[in-house]
């Protein structure tokens, strides 16, 4: 009796962090090293190691690594594509509707659903690759308003996977870092979406996270579609997303020159 094998997948969440970040491989190990080291949990962190994380030869970092990972990147682990864990959502407890939701992740439950990092689609028709700027619109009840949130993104596609991550100060909401995992199957675009508030800002460091799909124009330079999420009295609420292609290069000089809050 044989068992097959199980399909190597790449890490392209992890990847889409370090070009966010405008990081070499090597560079970024330096950073791992150094956040061991502020943490006083010092690691022989490697541009081997970055390579393996990133082929996807190892989908699970060690307690020291995965600690490490999260002060340099300023993100949890299980945001960085090593774990399969199913988000729980609960409303923020000021009440707002929209993007007001909150999300824990429970320690060794499944993934059910085959949105995660490890999920393909089929064959795409255009190169999503490179810098965009991501717009949406939210209501907050709380304040009784509607909202327009402005990030730049560098979009990494591997086959039918497109990962979206901001750019450091790329932001209309300070310190938000905003993350897209999508697929795309010929001109539809369909996955979820994680922000990051600020700490000290409104919603005090809260991560919300929801769905969206959107279609993407003939020319590849847009997509346009919706946002879903939970609201206040667990209703769905949605709104406008758009991305518009700013550039085709995912180079470090192009990544510095868009690192600055959106016009």
């Amino acid at each position: 009796m044989t068992t097959a094998a199980t399909e190597i997948v790449p890490n392209d969440v992890l990847r889409s962090v370090r070009i966010a970040l405008r990081m070499s491989q090597d560079e970024f190990a330096k950073a791992l090293r150094k956040a061991g080291d502020e943490l006083g949990e010092p690691n022989d962190a490697s541009k081997r190691l970055v390579q393996r994380w990133e082929a996807g030869v190892s989908r699970t970092p060690r307690p020291l690594y995965a600690r490490a990972l999260e002060r340099a990147t300023g993100r949890p682990v299980e945001a960085l594509g090593f774990t399969l864990a199913v988000p729980m959502a609960r409303v923020h407890p000021d009440g707002s509707g929209g993007h007001d939701m909150d999300a824990e992740v429970r320690e060794g439950e499944v993934d059910q659903s085959g949105a995660g990092p490890q999920t393909r689609a089929q064959a795409p028709t255009v190169n999503c690759s490179g810098v965009w700027l991501s717009r949406y619109e939210f209501y907050s009840s709380s304040r009784d308003e509607t909202y327009e949130c402005k990030h730049h993104v560098v979009i990494v596609q591997h086959g039918s996977r497109l990962t979206a991550q901001s750019l450091p100060g790329a932001s209309t909401n300070p310190d938000s870092p905003l993350t897209l995992d999508l697929t795309v199957d010929r001109n539809v675009v369909t996955g979820s979406w994680v922000e990051q508030t600020a700490p000290d800002g409104y919603y005090n460091g809260a991560r919300y996270h929801g769905a969206m799909q959107m279609l993407v124009e003939p020319t590849g330079r847009r997509m346009a579609g919706k946002w879903v999420g939970f609201g206040k009295d667990f209703d769905i609420n949605t709104g406008p997303w758009e991305l518009r292609l700013l550039d085709r290069s995912t180079a470090k000089a192009v990544l510095e020159s868009y690192s600055r809050v959106p016009g």
